[in-house]
C-alpha cells in the first residue's frame, strides 16, 4: 500500500514541475531592397563618372 502511494505521488510531482518555455526567436534581419534599383544605380554611376572625366579633361585643356 505504501509503495502504491509513493508511486502515484512520484508521478504527480513530476507533472507539477512543467517544462520551461523555449527562448524567444531572434528578430529578423533588416530588409535591404537594393535589388530593385541596381540598374538605376549603375546608370547614375556611369553618367556621373563620365561627367567627372569630362570636367577633369576641360580643366587640363
Amino acid at each position: 500500500m505504501l509503495a502504491s502511494i509513493l508511486f502515484s505521488l512520484i508521478g504527480f510531482m513530476s507533472m507539477a514541475q512543467g517544462a520551461t518555455p523555449p527562448p524567444p526567436m531572434p528578430p529578423p534581419p533588416p530588409g535591404l531592397p537594393i535589388d530593385s534599383g541596381v540598374v538605376m544605380l549603375f546608370l547614375v554611376a556611369i553618367f556621373f563618372g563620365a561627367y567627372k572625366i569630362l570636367q577633369i579633361n576641360k580643366q587640363k585643356a
